[in-house]
């Protein structure tokens, strides 16, 4: 469902002054020889699958998971970008030190026709000692947030969703994000789209500074919240306006999202030095460290846009 716009902004607000907004890593080549498996899946489907080096490993199902399951799984972006990662330049297959023996597919959730969330677990060996390290995966790939600064008579804002949080059982305070599904957007793209589904808020493409593009080129430019399971990364985006206060109070208790998708999202708009009291969302506390970070060393330029309600 498309959700119309209830606002949109003018010019940038706030650029970096040298990093772009986004890297690309280099292609990974993966061989695959042919899948073996009983007509009835009573015995164990296998795959085997080469990586650019040229070593071998095996891809095998958990019992009871379907064909489908399975070939959705190995053909999934999210698996193949994990490949991916393990083989890049900071990878940890890179230096050959360590070695990919096998890979265990255990569960796949289906958003539509695409994979949205893979569990795996990988057989990862130091090569000289033959010792294991912790290979359980829970894959959903990239993501984005956003932190929405609204300068308003000489206060600033943020801009927050209130969200329904089955996994820790709360309802959370938290930035606006969503997952990387649609690689013709981008990052930058896919967070601008974010922020109008969830606020009614538009934000112009050229608008968003990437803070992660700050960091260190060996960290990826990314932020891994839980890298001991889970392979995702955000890029976390700022965007600073000036608003009129009535916007304000039209943005606060507004009720957005996609319901069908089963978002139930409420705006809330807080004073932006009371933002690190009141939220325990890592992506929001994190965004404020990089935020707070690159100001003190004068990354970000003055700003003079402005955010207005359309007609």
């Amino acid at each position: 469902m498309w959700i119309p716009a209830r606002y949109s902004c003018l010019r940038s607000t706030a650029f970096p002054l040298s990093p772009p907004l986004i890297s690309r890593s280099p292609t990974i080549a993966i061989s695959r020889s042919k899948m073996s498996a009983s007509s009835d899946q009573s015995q164990a489907l296998v795959e085997t699958l080469t990586l650019s080096g040229g070593e071998s490993f095996r891809v095998v199902a958990s019992p009871g998971l379907p064909l489908s399951d399975f070939r959705n799984a190995v053909d999934s972006a999210l698996f193949k970008q994990c490949l991916k990662n393990m083989q890049s330049g900071m990878g940890i297959l890179a230096d050959k030190g360590m070695c990919l023996r096998e890979v265990q597919i255990q569960g796949v959730d289906m958003f539509g026709r695409r994979v949205g969330f893979l569990k795996f677990k990988a057989d990862v060996t130091e090569r000289d000692t033959g010792t294991k390290v912790p290979g359980i995966v829970f894959a959903r790939g990239p993501a984005v947030a956003v932190l929405i600064l609204l300068q308003s008579e000489g206060e600033e804002f943020v801009v927050l969703t209130e969200q329904v949080r089955v996994p820790v059982g709360r309802i959370i305070l938290e930035l606006l994000a969503g997952m990387l599904d649609d690689e013709r957007n981008g990052v930058v793209g896919t967070a601008v789209r974010e922020v109008e589904e969830e606020t009614g808020i538009q934000l112009n493409l050229a608008d968003m500074v990437n803070l992660t593009d700050f960091l260190d080129p060996s960290t990826g430019r990314k932020v891994f919240p839980s890298p001991g399971g889970c392979d995702e990364e955000i890029s976390l985006f700022l965007y600073r306006g000036h608003v009129e206060k009535q916007l304000i109070k039209a943005l606060h208790g507004k009720e957005m999202g996609l319901r069908e998708h089963g978002e139930l999202i409420k705006v809330h708009v807080i004073p932006y030095n009371k933002l690190w009291r009141m939220t325990a969302d890592a992506k929001a506390l994190t965004t404020i460290a990089l935020y707070e970070m690159a100001k003190r060393e004068q990354l970000l330029l003055s700003l003079t846009n402005s955010l207005h309600q359309s007609t």
